[in-house]
């Protein structure tokens, strides 16, 4: 009796080990500097998240940056002045299990940012933040993938071998990469003729629009747009207010020798640098803005491939103990990005003669995920701040908000309440049009890009132990038998118990597929060797 060969394979995997939020409060005043002017009335605010580390710490991590923000206000005169300060943010947050080799990724939301004038030269800032971390290890391990009798010269049994083996094939998705880069957008835009030359630029917002990213052979390809704003006074004192808007597509292709066309990515993209400068022209005149910007990419590809293991073995002239170890693998149900579609009507104050629509801008923000049936039910809101021009000379520039809440379902095919779902919302598209004198029009596309994994336990065999025979065990089995199956018998299992193989049974009693019914009448003769 030969020995028996196990053929066995490494498994480096990465596995989802856990997440964790927290919402944090921010709360501070800030002097309006003595270059500058007395506040009267502020008109609008943005602000941004920018981290400086996160550092993994023993079931904890430590995150610190700081929120930038700016704010346009009105002074006394009437003119318009935009203060910028920042606030440090240094939290540290609990990730049950998370270990200092783990890979984690952090996301954040600006819930709420309020600016309020203590008086003309003291200003309050306060935000409420959330931050989401999700860690991932990687994780080694060895199964066996193959069984043989030692010397057989092949990876397969022979036929009239007593060794028998189950093999089982498995779905899996590795994390191919994990890694953040950069595309870097350097433009240079003319004033349109129709615009006054920029005497200085008043506020200036820089937002992303509409990325995508693809897997390449080779390469991830990147794209999007860059959206830039600038509310200026105009050449010349008696000219009014102006602005200027503009899209700016963008792409990039990062290099990457590992991974090919097709495969599952979850990419977020983020401005992390956005410098908007005035440039004089050739004429001296200032109608060039130069725009500097990068965008981060926080990117993970997957690989998806079947791995073949063995799922049971046993032998009809030994026994063979088999050892096994839990372990975990997922599977992706999906990968996919949905499109939303907002309308809505705001009603404001007709009072305020709006004259024209200057800019507007969209934060999402979720409220809720949750896994209904076979899919992901998304909920939240578009807040949707503009900026407009009104008939009052003393106050030519106010601003008005508008919330609209949405619901979004994406169909999930084996989605549960363990799936493990990353979501990155984005707006698409926006626009606003007056439909008279007291109703905006707001028209939205969000994305919604989603990638749900499934994980999947099971024990994979690592070892066996054989052993003589069990005679008395053996003759205690009936030499012939009758066998009615029952509910989740498997032939297998049925072969293995009563000492004979698959392919006896199913040519005993005439069967042309493994797969039988419950309640079907079965003959088994023990194999003896």
């Amino acid at each position: 009796m030969s020995k028996i060969e196990l053929i066995r394979q490494n498994l480096h995997r990465s596995r989802y080990k856990s997440q964790a939020s927290t919402q944090i409060t921010l709360d501070d005043d800030f002097i309006v500097p003595d270059s500058m002017d007395d506040m009267e009335k502020i008109i609008v605010n943005s602000g941004d998240v920018i981290l400086d580390s996160v550092r993994n710490q023993t079931e904890r991590v430590m995150i610190r940056g700081k929120l930038a923000f700016q704010v346009l206000y009105r002074n006394p005169e009437g003119g318009l002045q935009t203060l910028a300060g920042s606030i440090a943010i240094e939290e540290p947050m609990n990730v049950p299990g998370l270990e200092e080799k783990d890979e984690t990724g952090v996301s954040w939301e600006l819930e709420d940012l309020s600016t309020e004038m203590i008086n003309s030269r003291k200003l309050n800032v306060k935000a409420i933040l959330t931050f989401r971390v999700r860690s991932e290890a990687l994780m080694d391990g060895e199964a066996v993938v193959e069984a043989r009798e030692a010397g057989s010269g092949n990876m397969e049994a022979l036929e009239d071998s007593p060794l028998q083996v189950r093999r089982q094939t498995m779905e899996t998705a590795a994390l191919k990469v994990r890694r953040k880069d950069t595309v870097r957008v350097r433009e240079s835009i003319t004033l349109p003729g129709n615009k006054p030359a920029m005497e200085q630029i008043l506020w200036k917002q820089v937002s992303l629009l509409a990325t995508s990213a693809k897997s390449q052979d080779g390469s991830l390809l990147a794209e999007g747009q860059i959206q830039i704003f600038c509310l200026y006074e105009g050449e010349g004192e008696e000219l009014p207010v102006q602005w200027f808007e503009e899209t700016i597509p963008f792409s990039g292709t990062i290099e990457l020798d590992q991974i090919s066309e097709g495969m599952p990515s979850f990419t977020r993209m983020r401005l992390v640098h956005k410098e908007l400068e005035a440039k004089p022209d050739a004429d001296g005149e200032l109608r060039e803005l130069d725009l500097d910007a990068v965008v981060e990419l926080d990117i993970k590809i997957y690989e998806e491939e079947p791995l073949e293991l063995v799922e049971d073995l046993y032998a009809t002239d030994r026994e063979i103990d088999v050892v096994r170890e839990e372990n975990q693998f997922d599977k992706i149900l999906t990968n996919t990005t949905g499109k939303c579609k907002i309308t809505d009507r705001m009603k404001y104050d007709p009072t305020d003669r709006i004259l024209q629509i200057c800019h507007h801008d969209g934060q999402i923000k979720i409220d809720q995920v949750e896994v209904k049936g076979d899919g992901l039910e998304i909920s939240g809101v578009l807040e949707v701040i503009f900026l407009y021009m009104t008939s009052d000379d003393k106050e030519p520039l106010r601003s008005g908000s508008d919330v609209i809440p949405f619901q979004y379902f994406i169909e999930v095919p084996e989605i549960d309440q363990e799936s493990i779902w990353q979501l990155a919302s984005e707006v698409d598209q926006l626009s606003s049009v007056m439909m008279g004198n007291d109703t905006i029009e707001v028209r939205a596309a969000l994305n919604l890009e989603l990638l749900v994994l499934q994980p999947v336990r099971c024990p994979v065999i690592t070892g066996i132990q054989e052993k003589p025979l069990d005679l008395e065990a053996l003759k205690a089995l009936p030499g012939i038998t009758g066998y009615i199956m029952k509910k989740g018998d498997r032939l297998w299992d049925v072969a293995k118990r009563f000492h004979t193989t698959v392919d006896h049974v199913m040519e005993m009693n005439e069967l042309d597929q493994e797969e039988v019914k419950e309640g079907q009448r079965l003959l088994l003769v023990k194999e003896l060797h």
